[in-house]
């Protein structure tokens, strides 16, 4: 059993607190945001919320371990900033997965992974550090998903695909086999992906086709 603290305040963390608290060993002890977004609350979740800059100060890294489970806003380049932060400051940051997700054996699974349930993870299938997978998708074998990357739910990912990092995919989604996502991909609702594409990108429509703008210029 680790003792945990969370960053945020917000729905995530809140999911995140219950998921650890009732399908996991875990304890959690504390939340944290940065200094710029603490208000006149002293709590949530009746635990103490600290500076995120401050924490070493109260919780050492050589004893308690950080969960960052923030969303995909600016296509997780936010949660990169703060998970990249956090290990600096020396924690160890842990990954939930699921106990109702079905997870093969031979799969690997980098840290602060947050894997909700119904997931179907297929084997020889690797997911990098700072994934998201929301409820119900599909991970098809051989596939490889890079770090920073969130799928949304009931997303399709085909075998022997790879998700490059930042990439956001949304509901309902579908990946055909053998597919590559180019770094920062942006995968709308229902979209079906049959080729490669484009770092950056953002893909709508059945099939999908490219727009014009920019992932980078998406405000989600």
């Amino acid at each position: 059993m680790a003792k945990i603290i969370i960053f945020g305040i917000r729905d995530f963390a809140s999911l995140a607190h219950y998921y650890l608290e009732k399908d996991t060993e875990h304890e959690v002890v504390a939340f944290c945001v940065s200094k710029n977004y603490m208000t006149s609350e002293k709590e949530f979740k009746g635990l103490p919320i600290i500076p995120f800059e401050d924490i070493g100060k109260i919780y050492s890294p050589k004893t308690y371990k950080m969960f960052i489970p923030m969303s995909h806003r600016k296509m997780n380049c936010l949660r990169k900033s703060i998970y990249e932060k956090s290990k600096m400051m020396g924690y160890e940051l842990i990954s939930y997965i699921s106990s109702k997700a079905t997870v093969f054996d031979n799969i690997v699974v980098g840290d602060n992974c947050f894997i909700l349930e119904n997931n179907t993870i297929q084997p020889f299938t690797k997911i990098g550090n700072n994934v998201v997978l929301w409820s119900g998708n599909h991970i098809g074998h051989h596939s490889i998903i890079c770090d920073h990357a969130f799928f949304t739910s009931h997303v399709v990912l085909s075998g022997h695909c790879k998700v490059g990092p930042y990439s956001f995919l949304g509901v309902n989604s579908t990946i055909r086999d053998h597919i590559q996502l180019g770094e920062g991909s942006l995968i709308g609702m229902s979209a079906s992906v049959i080729h490669d594409t484009e770092p950056w990108g953002v893909y709508t429509g059945v099939p999908a086709k490219k727009k014009k703008i920019s992932s980078k210029e998406i405000k989600i």
